[in-house]
């Protein structure tokens, strides 16, 4: 899927070469990752401890600006000296620059705090930047103030913490801890009204991706959060056939559930024992043969029940709604036949 998302992007004129030379990257599963947010919500702690967690590679404002030698760097710069704001064109070309370096395509990304607007957003899609998880950490604007208020940066590593609610243990971090800029309330308050008018435009973009997390909360659970779903894989779009399987000990709720399934799904129902006794009253050659099994109350041979299985789970409505059984497989070698008859459940 990914590879095909690429192709309709770039549209190369050799696709086959793209194809391989994309596989030979092997980079599928690196993360891509977009941390989102108000000011003082929290997303470059959870962008850091993410990329230590998953060893992609961190991208922000400051480490575009200040930590890396792009062809764009000084243009921005530039507009920064100015006090003027940087263009969404550059930052997006900035990104775009960056990501394309070998040690992003490799270990994978974590953008952190853009795209900052819906027309930001736009650019990087069209730049074939699209991330596969967009975490959007939110608190209410009052806890935002406040935890703006008491915000301390540590120049040597980055890491954030704060007079309150994280201070760090270590008496060396203690003492070089630094006050951010624009820290006035007023300010704090302006960036809040800009982040709120920006916020739908973005979320409409990428709703299918996208989680709200609550900041307002201990950061340990914060960063479970955040960890349980970046590691999430999403349904493709491919279409999809179910071949469901139910184990469970008798009076478990195996039938019900699995008729539930069925009816939601529009799947085909199928219980072992409910087949067999079909067979029988159907009177087919190998109801015949399973006949005296049953009237006598002994297990039907495990290669009859798979004759009759396969036959039922290779017709045409199993193999295009898909379906859901119970019943079998009971034990180990039942599991092996079913593997062997190439009925594999997905």
């Amino acid at each position: 899927q990914n590879m095909l998302e690429e192709l309709l992007i770039h549209k190369p004129d050799d696709p086959i070469q793209y194809m391989i030379n994309h596989l030979k990257q092997n980079n599928d599963d690196a993360p891509r990752i977009c941390v989102l947010g108000p000011p003082a919500s929290g997303k470059t702690t959870v962008a850091m401890w993410l990329c230590k967690h998953l060893d992609a590679i961190r991208i922000s404002q400051e480490t575009l600006l200040f930590k890396e030698i792009l062809a764009l760097t000084r243009e921005a710069k530039m507009y920064k000296e100015r006090k003027q704001k940087i263009p969404n064109a550059l930052w997006a070309n900035l990104i775009q620059e960056r990501l394309s370096n070998v040690d992003c395509i490799k270990q994978g990304w974590i953008l952190e705090g853009f795209p900052e607007n819906q027309e930001q957003a736009w650019m990087l899609q069209s730049s074939g930047i699209i991330p596969r998880h967009v975490v959007v950490l939110y608190a209410p604007d009052t806890v935002l103030i406040e935890r703006n208020s008491g915000k301390r940066l540590d120049p040597f590593t980055e890491e954030v913490y704060h007079t309150t609610f994280d201070w760090p243990s270590d008496p060396l971090i203690q003492q070089r801890l630094v006050k951010p800029e624009d820290l006035s309330e007023q300010e704090m308050s302006k960036k809040l009204l800009e982040y709120h008018r920006n916020f739908p435009g973005v979320f409409q973009i990428y709703q299918k991706v996208l989680k709200s997390i609550s900041a307002d909360q201990p950061s340990m659970d914060v960063l479970s959060q955040v960890l349980t779903y970046v590691q999430t894989r999403h349904r493709s779009a491919a279409p999809f056939t179910p071949r469901i399987l139910f184990c469970g000990p008798p009076g478990s709720g195996k039938s019900l559930q699995a008729a539930l399934i069925a009816q939601k799904y529009s799947v085909v129902n199928i219980c072992c024992g409910q087949l067999l006794k079909e067979a029988v009253a159907d009177k087919t050659k190998l109801g015949e043969l399973i006949k005296p099994y049953i009237d006598n109350g002994y297990p039907v041979p495990d290669n009859l029940v798979m004759k009759i299985l396969a036959e039922r789970l290779n017709a045409l409505d199993c193999m295009t709604n898909g379906w859901v059984l119970y019943g079998f497989p009971r034990d180990i070698e039942q599991g092996e036949q079913l593997q062997k008859s190439h009925i594999i459940p997905n």
